[in-house]
């Protein structure tokens, strides 16, 4: 049968694919439907409740809501009849009348006002609701108004909070016209179990859902009373939303989702409430010099005036002063003596500049970004046995999938957008296994939650895999067909019964088998994983397992399958893709080929690269420990929060003789400087950046930077010439036209298309061509073609819990708060919902600590000590202390553990041995 349907439309033959709703065929046609609980984007299915789309179709004796029927054919559907706009029109009446008039709306320009307009409906002949039914304001949330005066019940908000973001905060209570939205249990918003993503906000048509910043104290406003509007790209996580920024006199009056390939209009809490940071006063605008008379470096800070150590400069004299420094170093104790942080919160193009700038302006690899504090190891797993280190398939894909597994990852913290993915994908019916030694949000739309003990991954997964290999539930002809390697991995799992590694997980044998079976057994698997996973010394064994796992299942190369680590920052893919990285230049290319360095000298010049690899993040710290690394240029990067044993990094940065540090704030790093760079942030620059899902995005700037702030290629440039560099790019777009000559990841992607599409996922096949969502169906960027199975052991953690230190420290993220938090505490509604630093502790273990919940305690490790608000949290084991690393006045990694993964070169942040000891009365001790 046909797929294509022929009906009439308002007397025109029409054809629509089978599944296409009346409206959906009009609105492609030109044709203005009026609509309300219709909302045209994706994950919204329509409603047809409020009736303002009514049509007429020939035979019927009643008229039909365009929006859910759909069109067979021979029908013949009619519009524009008297009838249908005359039912249109007594709908728009009817719904005015219980609104407040249009000179006191909520939002004067409003989606509902525009339809009764359309509508040509300007008031209600009908009486309005009486003043005692009217609900009352409900201000209770930070960040958002409820004013459901203005509600017309149209259920928008309700869909978007239980089926788009799968949220289930928002109801409906009441009957009839009493009807009316309600948080939870019928509470405030604001006291609610609401996670301000806003999406109820973005897709109310009333303004009966509005954020706060768009209202005045009456609760009045226009949506639309902006003086410009920028499509760009959220500056948080690696999902990569894309995002419409509104300007009201120079500053950012609200942000809204848009229809990205990663977000579909969706955004979390930080991506729509978290945009003021850029407004806030400690923004640096002017160039500052450290004082001839100012203390040690880093010492005596006054938090209340931190600019007293600095003096304001020109730019010229600054870049003088930064480019000398540098230079100077490199004169008296060669280029090895200057070693560079670049920064994922960067353009594509900025991260080019910067390794470039240390390789050619230095001549060696001594570069290196937090790519080495997240992934690493995955992707030195990735390297090692796919030949890739991006992911393999978007997030987006398991929507295509049976079964996914989600390990060492909190998506609805640290990628919430690209956990409503993952929750529909469970909605739908599809099994979602949660391995997590926390018991995670995702934990509730999970089939299984595999909590287990921390440290023990390894055991875990090659567990599952001996189920699989013993009862032969492997792709044999995957294997044979695209993998190498597998015998002597047959081999070497058959020792990992589930039996046996149950002692050390704690996951019971007949969970291990199920799990197995399932996924094994499933037509299409995903795996997906966080730094959970790449935070160990055996992280890069970690990656392996999972490699080895879809390997196994055949489950990579085919829709719905394969293998994604969650990038943490927004360009951290980008960033690696660009050379930021020790050991390879862009597109991974390794250092030690000697092709590859023939390419870059033909591309730079004559300019000769060091066949050695540089040195990594936390190596690079040790060496200026040592004073064998003398002078650093870092852009955008914390080490003195980021770093592990970040005591020991502060004290390093101290010993530099020279440090040009380039920023929007002045950083716990910035304090060390001798030279501050301002730099503009992500919504005031343009370029490129790529996220988790290879997705190759343009950002566009939305306002100027502050002051004299400039955007960090500039800056760059102005650095390399100052050193001597025949640098001449006068715009990105030059920049990223030489990108392209070394990186074959940007084949068919240019600028112009970029300015033009939405996004292109690399590798892209042609120029008409939106790019692969999933890669590798037909061989491997490796030898022959061939993925490899590499056996990975039991390694224990680099230090476990003793009788001094008895229990285990791990960190992460929060949903609020993001990287080292120099940008959302400064936001004023991030900041505003979790102003404290805090950790999460069992409720047992409180109890016997004698500790309420709100009261302090210390956590002491072989590092240091620091004392911090705790919480009690049942997802955290009781010999479990979980401390987020956004906090400077809690910093987590004065306790984390700097031993090193010998292939990856990350550090143990997941793991340290730590003493949990009760603090007295936090209000007495105030």
């Amino acid at each position: 049968m046909s797929d294509i349907i022929r009906f009439t439309l308002d007397g025109e033959q029409v054809e629509a694919e089978k599944g296409v709703t009346i409206w959906e065929v009009a609105h492609g046609r030109g044709l203005k439907i009026p609509h309300l609980c219709h909302k045209p984007q994706p994950g919204y299915r329509p409603d047809g409740n409020c009736r303002a789309c009514m049509v007429e179709i020939e035979g019927e004796r009643t008229l039909a809501a365009s929006c859910i029927r759909e069109p067979v054919e021979g029908m013949v559907v009619t519009t524009a009849s008297a009838r249908a706009r005359g039912a249109r029109k007594m709908v728009m009446e009817l719904l005015l009348a219980d609104q407040p008039e249009k000179a006191a709306a909520h939002d004067a320009s409003s989606h509902l006002w525009d339809m009764a307009a359309e509508s040509c409906v300007a008031e209600s002949r009908f009486p309005t609701l009486e003043a005692e039914r009217i609900p009352l304001l409900d201000d209770s949330h930070v960040a958002m108004r409820v004013n459901l005066d203005a509600c017309i019940q149209c259920g928008l908000c309700v869909r978007a909070c239980r089926e788009v973001q799968v949220n289930d905060v928002i109801g409906m209570a009441g009957r009839g016209h009493d009807a009316y939205p309600v948080f939870d249990m019928d509470d405030p918003m604001g006291e609610s179990s609401c996670v301000a993503c806003g999406e109820c906000v973005q897709a109310c048509p009333t303004g009966a859902l509005m954020p706060a910043s768009a209202v005045d104290a009456n609760q009045q406003g226009d949506s639309r009373d902006i003086d410009s509007e920028t499509k760009t790209v959220c500056p948080f996580c690696g999902v990569g939303c894309q995002v419409s920024v509104k300007i009201k006199e120079g500053r950012v009056k609200s942000v809204e989702g848009i229809n990205g390939p990663a977000n579909e209009g969706r955004l979390c809490v930080k991506g729509r409430f978290g945009f003021d940071y850029i407004h806030h006063p400690h923004r640096l605008t002017k160039p500052l010099i450290r004082r001839d008379d100012a203390p040690d470096k880093g010492l005596n800070v006054d938090p209340a005036n931190p600019f007293t150590h600095f003096r304001e400069a020109t730019w010229e004299e600054a870049l003088d002063r930064a480019a000398h420094g540098l230079a100077d170093l490199r004169s008296y104790y060669g280029g090895t003596s200057v070693a560079g942080f670049g920064s994922a919160k960067c353009t594509n193009e900025e991260a080019y500049l910067f390794q470039k700038f240390i390789r050619q302006g230095f001549k060696h690899n001594n570069v290196d970004h937090c790519t080495r504090l997240c992934h690493a190891s995955s992707v030195a797993a990735l390297m090692e046995n796919v030949g890739s280190g991006a992911v393999t398939a978007t997030f987006n894909e398991i929507e295509n999938a049976d079964v996914a597994i989600v390990i060492g990852s909190n998506p609805t913290e640290n990628h919430p957008v690209a956990a409503t993915f993952f929750k529909q994908f469970a909605k739908r019916g599809g099994e979602l296994i949660i391995m997590d030694p926390r018991g995670t949000a995702m934990k509730r739309h999970a089939t299984h939650m595999l909590q287990f003990r921390p440290g023990t991954d390894v055991a875990l997964l090659n567990a599952i895999m001996n189920v699989i290999v013993e009862e032969k539930l492997y792709d044999r002809q995957y294997i044979e067909g695209f993998t190498e390697g597998f015998f002597e991995f047959r081999d070497h799992i058959r020792a990992f019964t589930p039996e046996r590694m149950s002692e050390l997980c704690g996951i019971e044998p007949e969970v291990i088998r199920d799990v197995a079976r399932r996924f094994a057994g499933a037509r299409a698997g995903m795996i997906f994983w966080g730094m959970g996973i790449s935070q160990h010394i055996h992280g890069t064994d970690n990656s392996r397992c999972l490699i080895s796992l879809a390997l196994l299942c055949g489950h990579v190369g085919r829709p719905g399958t394969g293998l994604h680590p969650l990038r943490g920052q927004n360009n951290v893919q980008g960033a690696s893709d660009a050379g930021l990285i020790p050991q390879v230049m862009p597109d991974y290319q390794p250092v030690t080929d000697v092709e590859v360095r023939e390419l870059f000298k033909h591309i730079w010049r004559g300019t000769e690269i060091q066949a050695q690899p540089g040195l990594t993040v936390v190596e690079i710290m040790d060496r200026v420990y040592r004073g064998e690394i003398r002078g650093m240029y870092i852009l955008g990067e914390n080490p003195a929060m980021s770093d592990p044993d970040v005591e020991h990094a502060r004290k390093a940065l101290a010993k530099l003789d020279h440090l040009v540090v380039q920023d929007i704030f002045l950083t716990e790093t910035a304090n060390y400087a001798d030279v501050i760079l301002p730099a503009a942030a992500m919504p005031e620059k343009t370029g490129t950046v790529t996220n988790t899902n290879r997705q190759v995005q343009m950002m566009r700037a939305a306002l100027p930077a502050p002051g004299e702030a400039r955007e960090d290629w500039q800056v760059i440039v102005d650095l390399a010439r100052r050193i001597g560099l025949d640098w001449d790019y006068d715009d990105p777009r030059e920049i990223f036209d030489e990108m392209k000559m070394s990186m074959r990841s940007l084949h068919h992607i240019t600028w112009k298309r970029l300015e033009a599409e939405s996004a292109v996922t690399y590798p892209c096949s042609g120029p008409d061509d939106p790019g692969q969502a999933v890669v590798f169906g037909d061989g491997f960027p490796r030898r022959a073609g061939r993925a490899k199975f590499t056996p990975a052991r039991v390694t224990p953690p680099a230090e476990v819990p003793d009788e001094n230190f008895p229990m285990v420290l791990t960190t992460g993220r929060q949903l609020e708060h993001w990287h080292t938090g120099s940008m959302t505490r400064r936001a004023s509604v991030l900041d505003a919902v979790e102003p404290e630093a805090n950790c999460s502790l069992h409720p047992s273990t409180l109890r016997r600590l004698g500790v309420e919940p709100g009261g302090m305690v210390r956590l002491v490790t072989r590092r240091g000590a620091l004392e911090v608000m705790a919480r009690a949290d049942r997802a955290v084991a009781p010999d479990m202390v979980f401390l987020p690393f956004a906090y400077v006045e809690a910093a987590a990694n004065i306790l984390t553990n700097p031993a090193l993964d010998p292939f990856g070169k990350i550090p143990e942040f997941k793991y340290s041995a730590v003493r949990v000891e009760a603090v007295e009365d936090r209000v007495a001790a105030e």
